[in-house]
């Protein structure tokens, strides 16, 4: 790929994306085998061109893992067929309803096709009003494209999508995703804060009954020593009762 690089001077990225600068492109090309890598015209377009240094072999295989890009969604046309005749059930009806929805909300166009069989076509109006109210189900995001029209033994239309109310639908319904997980965050957050609350009540409980039980235990060791106290007190009046003191010096005792 080096050679392939004939414009002189060229701005050189580095292959961790770092910005070397301006400089000569035989300058380019010698820090680039230096490093053992490629340097690559990335952005031919541009003045001076920008080329980068890297290993190139890597670089096309990347590309080639990585998923194509698909069409335009603008440009898809899906196809919704009512059974193949005008008798169909209101089930399947929604199903299909239902799914031509999903390709209209992706931005594809739909082309709604109903079929007739043997003499339904002498009652086409029939089928013409599957194909209103299948449209009437989808008036909200869709517009009448093309038509009702008969090709051979089936009449089709052409859906689109609008764009407006999609994108408008799409807010809401995003606001309202929002709004639900931001109502679960307050709701879980405030059961969180009862429970805290809740265990908080029960240690406090315990508490007072562990200082009630405490109080229990002091005033029954009191109830205790009081007859000792009481049984002190007379002994002490006893001894100092000046009556008996004289009796008993007389006594000699």
């Amino acid at each position: 790929m080096n050679h392939m690089i004939r414009i002189s001077p060229i701005r050189v990225v580095g292959p961790d994306n770092e910005q070397i600068g301006v400089m000569e492109t035989p300058d380019a090309l010698r820090l680039a085998e230096e490093k053992g890598l490629d340097l690559v015209e990335v952005v031919p377009d541009n003045r001076p061109p920008i080329c980068k240094i890297m290993d190139y072999g890597q670089y096309k295989y990347e590309l080639s893992k990585k998923p194509k890009q698909t069409g335009n969604k603008a440009n898809e046309i899906k196809e919704i067929r009512l059974g193949r005749s005008v008798k169909i059930d209101p089930h399947d009806v929604k199903i299909r309803v239902e799914q031509a929805r999903r390709f209209l909300m992706e931005g594809s166009r739909v082309q709604v096709i109903q079929r007739f069989r043997g003499r339904e076509m002498q009652h086409k109006d029939l089928g013409l009003e599957n194909l209103q109210e299948f449209v009437e189900s989808l008036g909200d995001i869709c517009k009448i494209e093309i038509p009702p029209r008969f090709i051979g033994r089936q009449a089709q239309l052409m859906l689109a999508p609008e764009r407006d109310r999609i994108k408008a639908m799409k807010q809401r319904e995003e606001q309202k995703q929002k709004d639900e997980a931001a109502r679960k965050a307050a709701e879980d957050e405030e059961r969180k804060h009862q429970q805290a609350l809740a265990a908080l009540d029960a240690r406090e409980a315990a508490e007072a009954d562990d200082d009630e039980d405490q109080v229990g235990v002091e005033v029954e060791d009191d109830a205790a020593s009081e007859p000792d106290s009481k049984k002190a007190k007379k002994d002490t009046r006893k001894v100092s009762n000046p009556v008996e003191d004289e009796i008993a010096d007389l006594l000699g005792m």
